[in-house]
């Protein structure tokens, strides 16, 4: 973990103050160094890495485009190309496990989309479509995120009902020829909770999924050959004191796969949830102030340490995480950059 990638957002409509996807080099004191800030289309919002991280694929929220850039022997970015894939807002990217297909989620667009990577690794054209009706024609479900299981044979897609749709998760068979997908399992939420984020054991046994309006976390018994889960657990992510307005934003498991942690905006914190080894139940231990408002997304680095970025005070906030007792610790290192919503890590 030597360099990251910032997505941000730049826009007035989204009161935003970033500048463009920025290249940072991570130095041996943990510093942050900004080595490329690169303008192109707005929005330069969620990202993803190719399978061999030689390229990095962007998607533009509130648009219907979605870039691809070469990664440069000194890890800075050079546009390759910008696609319209017609679909409103994409949310989310991907890249399938033989490197051969690009996955965007658009939100509301409704649809995932299956796009060919060319020889040079720029964006080709649309292959596959698949759409989360409505409740009525016309009308879709609004999907927020894409994500693989760990042998890349199902993916996982929460979508948001929006009174127009159905809060859901699905799994979706991939065919990794034609980047068509099947669904093999559907969870309906209760209305108005809105699944947004789900994130996958390392066992790829057990799916932890957040809902974004019920302020919830919830916990997936998963079978990773026929594709089916069931919901087992479902617990809150703000404490039981707080009845103020809260979004769930981002769910994770820690790298150790013996905790959960979930964001929440606005009461700005952090739930960190212990997994039990044998059941994968979760069970609460703490919330933690994550020093900046909107914690839209974090991760974790290889180094273990959690990263979180605050869009609206225009930071990203190290800490040290403990995966014994599940504390989240504060460190020093505090970088300042406008409207960050995703972080993508290389070495």
């Amino acid at each position: 973990m030597h360099y990251a990638y910032v997505g941000c957002r730049t826009t007035k409509e989204r009161n935003a103050r970033g500048e463009g996807l920025k290249t940072y080099e991570i130095l041996p004191d943990g510093s942050w160094k900004c080595l490329q800030c690169l303008e192109t289309e707005p929005n330069p919002s969620f990202q993803t890495l190719d399978n061999e991280g030689k390229y990095l694929y962007s998607v533009h929220g509130d648009f219907t485009k979605v870039s691809s850039y070469r990664v440069l022997p000194d890890h800075t970015l050079e546009h390759m190309n910008t696609i319209d894939i017609g679909g409103k807002n994409p949310v989310d990217v991907t890249v399938d496990r033989e490197n051969k297909h690009v996955i965007v989620a658009t939100l509301q667009g409704g649809t995932l989309y299956t796009i060919t990577r060319n020889e040079d690794g720029s964006l080709g054209k649309v292959v596959a479509k698949y759409t989360y009706e409505g409740k009525e024609a016309g009308k879709v479900s609004t999907i927020h995120q894409c994500l693989w299981d760990h042998k890349k044979n199902f993916l996982f897609a929460c979508a948001q009902g929006r009174i127009n749709g159905y809060g859901q998760m699905r799994a979706l068979r991939y065919d990794h020829e034609t980047g068509e997908f099947t669904q093999t399992d559907r969870f309906l939420s209760r209305t108005w909770d809105e699944p947004r984020h789900a994130a996958v054991h390392p066992n790829n046994r057990w799916v932890y999924m957040c809902e974004e309006k019920g302020n919830k976390v919830l916990f997936f018994r998963f079978d990773d050959e026929k594709g089916t889960f069931e919901a087992l657990q479902e617990l809150t992510t703000v404490p039981e004191t707080v009845t103020g307005y809260s979004d769930a934003s981002e769910v994770m498991v820690d790298p150790s796969g013996k905790f959960v942690l979930v964001s929440n905006r606005y009461t700005d914190s952090i739930a960190v949830y212990r997994i039990d080894p044998v059941t994968g139940y979760l069970r609460n231990v703490g919330f933690y102030p994550c020093l900046g408002k909107t914690p839209r997304f974090f991760c974790f680095g290889d180094n273990g340490k959690c990263y979180v970025a605050n869009e609206d005070s225009d930071t990203i906030v190290e800490f040290d995480f403990d995966n014994v007792t599940g504390t989240l610790t504060p460190t020093l290192n505090i970088l300042h950059t406008g409207s960050p919503v995703c972080i993508v890590f290389a070495d």
